[in-house]
């Protein structure tokens, strides 16, 4: 059997990833599906990092924020990821996979703190790490986390799991003509401002040569296939 593209990765999952078709909150069939998707990549031997976003609780710049301080409702939204954080580890524990949960805000009775010789130590040992609560800061986003617990893990890719197979030369569900690329330069996804992550979290990836891969998480198989190297997604390459 071909050996994995990648020793190392960081997958960026969003909030809405584990709503499945519910319009909010945790869908326990799509969550478990999720993490037997991760288990399959673990068994290959690739150690795997996770930052969880928290946009099917509550997230800062939703409606539901509107006339709040920015700053306190990224705190909420930080919360949110938490509560994902834990929910994700519960599912991987009920089919046999060890995780750990960081948290970049100090909630010690529910998560251990972030630090970064200790996540990286798990990874060693072939446990899951889930880093909540973003970068711990407001006004930063949980693509900008993923960019950089990526940096610091050592990963040696970003995978943005998405609702789509890639990154289109326009919207696919209106466009039937879109196109996906099968990979692009980073200063490409930049000038023609291409969904592919927030401005900040592109730029750091760029500015330290980590190439990020966008794949649809609802694509059964598709995060064994990114590992494994095959044509899956698009990647965004130095």
């Amino acid at each position: 059997m071909p050996s994995p593209a990648y020793k190392r990765i960081l997958l960026k999952l969003s909030g809405e990833a584990l709503m499945g078709d519910d319009s909010y909150g945790i869908n326990r069939a799509t969550i478990t599906r999720i993490v037997t998707e991760i288990k399959e990549v673990v068994d290959l031997g690739v150690q795997v990092a996770v930052v969880i976003g928290g946009g099917n609780i509550f997230r800062g710049v939703a409606p539901a924020a509107e006339g709040m301080d920015r700053a306190t409702a990224d705190y909420m939204g930080m919360l949110a990821t938490v509560m994902n954080a834990l929910a994700l580890q519960d599912a991987m524990r009920h089919i046999g996979l060890v995780s750990r949960v960081q948290s970049a805000l100090n909630i010690e009775q529910v998560a251990e703190p972030y630090i970064r010789g200790k996540a990286i130590r798990y990874l060693e040992e072939g446990r899951v790490v889930i880093f909540g609560a973003g970068t711990g800061n407001p006004f930063f986003t949980t693509d900008t986390a993923a960019a950089l617990r990526g940096m610091e893990m050592n990963a040696e890719i970003v995978l943005k799991a998405t609702k789509v197979d890639g990154v289109y030369t326009d919207d696919p569900k209106t466009n039937p003509d879109a196109m996906r690329y099968k990979s692009l330069s980073f200063d490409e996804a930049i000038i023609k401002n291409l969904k592919v992550m927030d401005a900040t979290a592109l730029t750091l990836c760029r500015d330290q040569s980590l190439p990020i891969s966008v794949f649809s998480i609802f694509k059964q198989g598709a995060l064994k296939r990114v590992v494994m190297g095959e044509d899956e997604g698009t990647k965004v390459l130095p």
